[in-house]
């Protein structure tokens, strides 16, 4: 994690509470900090040892209307599906509501750096990386 950001203290503070949510056949909730036994399983099932929580949604923290999320989640599949790779859907949504909640994906096998790099490649503040203790992070990209 970047030990300055241009991120604003109080966005920083909204991604640390942002419950993570992976839908799909096995669903859990990834909160940073917090292991995850569910996230634990779904490393197990995918023979991975890590994985990140992302999405293309609203660029740099600015929102866009939803046909352009929408589009840029298209090409945020593509984008993984061309690594090889799995994309788990999933939406993070702040508890207290007063952001739209952002469809996302969670991908099995993404690599920390690798990880990153895809975030910065969509134009994201941060993203969520689990390795293989399953205690989510949060990985500031700016």
């Amino acid at each position: 994690m970047l030990t300055h950001s241009a991120i604003d203290a109080a966005t920083v503070q909204a991604y640390r509470e942002t419950e993570y949510r992976v839908l799909g056949s096995m669903p859990a909730v990834l909160r940073v900090g917090a292991r995850c036994a569910g996230l634990e399983a779904l490393h197990r099932a995918h023979g991975s040892t890590c994985s990140a929580f992302v999405t293309a949604c609203n660029p740099s923290g600015r929102i866009v209307a939803e046909d352009i999320n929408a589009r840029r989640q298209r090409a945020l599949a593509a984008e993984i599906s061309r690594r090889g790779l799995a994309a788990i859907p999933g939406i993070g949504v702040h508890p207290a509501g007063g952001w739209p909640g952002e469809p996302s994906f969670l991908v099995p096998g993404l690599a920390r750096q690798a990880a990153g790099e895809l975030g910065r490649l969509f134009e994201q503040n941060a993203l969520i990386w689990s390795g293989e203790d399953a205690v989510p992070q949060l990985l500031l990209l700016r």
